[in-house]
C-alpha cells in the first residue's frame, strides 16, 4: 500500500451480489403464495412466458426470487433463463448463491451464458466464471467481446481473499489532461453505461495506467470548465495493492473509514476499487468455509439443488474417517466393559462428561482460530497457548466437575460415585481445552488447514479420554461402588 496522502471514501459497490443475498430474508410473499405459485411458474416457463416470469419476479424479494428459482428443476432452472432478456436473466442470478449461479449457466448454451455474463458486474461475472469447468469457462469467454473477456479472466484469476479477488472495475477513469467540460460531456454521452455505477468520486490516471489522483465529483460543479482534473484533484491518493490479503483489507478499512479505496498492480496501475462491504462479505464467506469444513463438509459449499450423489460423496468423505477415528473411543468402552456391566449408573453420565468436555474444548478451538485468522498468535506459541488454556481449563473443570459430581450423587446417593464422574469431568475439560488451544496451531505449523481436522481430532481424543478416566476410575473405586 501506498502512505500517501488519504483519499476521501470511493464509489459504493454496485450492488455486490452476496450482501444483496445473504442480507435479504422473505418479507413479501409467504411460503404458501409461494408453494401456490410454483405450478403457474413450471407452465410460464414451459410456455416460454418471459413476460409473466418477468412480471412475477419484480413482485418478489431478493431472497423469494431465490426461492422461486431453487424449487423449479433443473431443466427448468435452465428455461426460465433463456426465456428472460439477459439483463433480467443477470438480475435473477444476482440473488443465486455463486454454486448455484454456475450450475445452471453451465447447462446453458455457451452464447446464451455468455450474454447474462455480459450484464453481469465484473466481481460477480468472474466469480460465476470461477466456479465452472476449464472447458465451460472457455467457452462462454469465447463468445464475450475480447477486452470483456480478458477482464473476467483477469479477475477469475485472483485468488478469493486477496483485493483482487474482491473489487470491481466498474469505476470512472479519466486522464488527467481532461477539461471539467470534457469530463461532463463523456457523462452525458454514456449516461446508460454509468447509471449503474454509485458515482461519488472518479479516478485519475496517467497514460500509463498509474493512478495520480482521485475525483470528488461534486467538484465538477463548482469550477470552470476549462480547468484539467490535475489540477482540482486530490493527488497521490492512498491506494491498495490487488495482491493484500483479507485480513490486511480488514485492517485498512478498520483504520480508515472508507467507503472504497482504489486498488493497483505492483506497477501503481489501476486495476479496479475495492469497497468496504466486500472486505465484510470477504470475511463472513471465509468464516462460512471455515465452519463447512470444521463440520466435515471438505468439498466446498454444498446446496441441495446440487446433484444428490455429488452431496453424499461429500459429506461421506469425512464420515468414513471418523468411522475409523471412533473406534477408538468403542475401544476403551469395550476394554472396561465388566466394570459399566458392574456400575450402570456409569452409562448415564458418559454422555454428559463427553459432551461437556467437547464444548470447552470447540470454544478453545474458536477462539485458536480466530486469533490466527487476526495474525494475534503465532503457530510456535504452543506452550504460552497451552499455559493459557490450562488455567481456564482448570477453573471451569472444576466447577464443571462439581456440578455433575452433585447431580450423581443425587442420582445414585452414593458419593463415590461423584467423585469419580467429577474428577473425569475436570480432568478431561483440562484435556480438552488443552487440544482444542494447541492443535490448531500445531496442524498450521505443520501446513494443514486447522478448519479440517482441529474439530474431528478433538472430539475423538476428548471421547477416549473422557471415557477412559471414568471407567478407569471407576475401576480403582469399584468395590466402593458396588
Amino acid at each position: 500500500m501506498t502512505t500517501t496522502e488519504m483519499p476521501p471514501p470511493s464509489p459504493a459497490s454496485p450492488n455486490h451480489a452476496e450482501s444483496t443475498r445473504t442480507g435479504a430474508s422473505p418479507h413479501g410473499e409467504s411460503a404458501s403464495d409461494l408453494s401456490a405459485m410454483q405450478t403457474p411458474m413450471n407452465d410460464w416457463v414451459d410456455a416460454g412466458d418471459g413476460e409473466a416470469i418477468h412480471q412475477y419476479m419484480d413482485t418478489l424479494t431478493p431472497a423469494d426470487r431465490a426461492w422461486a428459482m431453487s424449487h423449479l428443476d433443473n431443466d427448468r432452472q435452465t428455461a426460465l433463463l433463456q426465456c428472460l432478456h439477459p439483463d433480467a436473466a443477470a438480475d435473477l442470478l444476482h440473488t443465486l448463491p455463486e454454486v448455484q449461479a454456475a450450475g445452471v449457466m453451465a447447462t446453458m448454451q455457451p452464447v446464451d451464458a455468455a450474454a447474462i455474463v455480459h450484464e453481469l458486474p465484473s466481481d460477480q461475472a468472474a466469480d460465476v466464471v470461477g466456479h465452472l469447468n476449464q472447458t465451460e469457462a472457455e467457452a462462454i469467454l469465447q463468445e464475450l467481446p475480447a477486452r470483456e473477456a480478458e477482464q473476467v479472466r483477469t479477475l477469475a484469476a485472483y485468488d478469493d481473499n486477496v483485493a483482487g479477488g474482491l473489487m470491481v472495475q466498474e469505476m470512472l477513469r479519466f486522464a488527467p489532461e481532461m477539461t471539467v467540460g470534457q469530463v461532463i460531456a463523456e457523462l452525458n454521452e454514456h449516461a446508460d453505461r454509468y447509471s449503474d455505477f454509485d458515482v461519488r468520486y472518479a479516478y485519475v490516471a496517467g497514460d500509463d495506467g498509474r493512478l495520480v489522483g482521485v475525483l470528488p465529483m461534486q467538484q465538477l460543479l463548482f469550477v470552470k470548465r476549462a480547468r484539467t482534473l490535475g489540477e482540482i484533484m486530490i493527488a497521490n491518493p492512498l491506494s491498495i495493492l490487488d495482491t493484500t490479503p483479507l485480513d490486511e483489507l480488514a485492517e485498512f478499512f478498520e483504520e480508515h473509514h472508507f467507503v472504497g479505496a482504489p486498488v493497483v498492480d505492483d506497477d501503481g496501475v489501476l486495476v479496479g476499487v475495492l469497497h468496504r462491504e466486500a472486505v465484510q462479505w470477504g470475511e463472513a464467506r471465509r468464516a462460512e468455509a471455515d465452519y463447512r469444513k470444521s463440520q466435515g463438509i471438505v468439498g466446498g459449499e454444498e446446496l441441495r439443488t446440487m446433484p444428490l450423489w455429488l452431496r453424499a460423496r461429500r459429506r461421506l468423505s469425512w464420515l468414513s474417517i471418523n468411522i475409523v477415528l471412533n473406534v477408538g473411543a468403542a475401544a476403551v468402552i469395550a476394554t472396561f466393559q465388566d466394570t459399566l456391566q458392574a456400575v450402570i449408573a456409569l452409562a448415564v453420565f458418559l454422555p454428559i462428561i463427553s459432551d461437556m468436555s467437547g464444548c470447552s474444548g470447540n470454544q478453545a478451538v474458536a477462539v485458536s482460530m480466530r486469533e490466527l485468522s487476526l495474525g494475534l498468535v503465532r503457530p510456535s506459541e504452543l506452550m504460552r497457548v497451552w499455559i493459557k488454556e490450562f488455567s481456564v481449563g482448570l477453573i471451569n473443570g472444576a466447577v464443571l466437575g462439581g456440578l455433575v459430581a452433585v447431580l450423581a450423587y443425587a442420582y445414585d446417593g452414593n458419593p463415590y460415585l461423584g467423585l469419580v464422574v467429577g474428577v473425569a469431568l475436570m480432568v478431561n475439560t483440562i484435556v480438552a481445552v488443552s487440544i482444542g488451544g494447541v492443535v490448531p496451531l500445531a496442524l498450521k505449523r505443520f501446513g494443514f488447514d486447522p478448519a479440517v481436522a482441529a474439530g474431528p481430532l478433538l472430539t475423538t481424543v476428548t471421547d477416549m479420554c473422557g471415557f477412559f478416566l471414568v471407567l478407569g476410575l471407576a475401576t480403582m473405586l469399584l468395590s466402593k461402588l458396588v
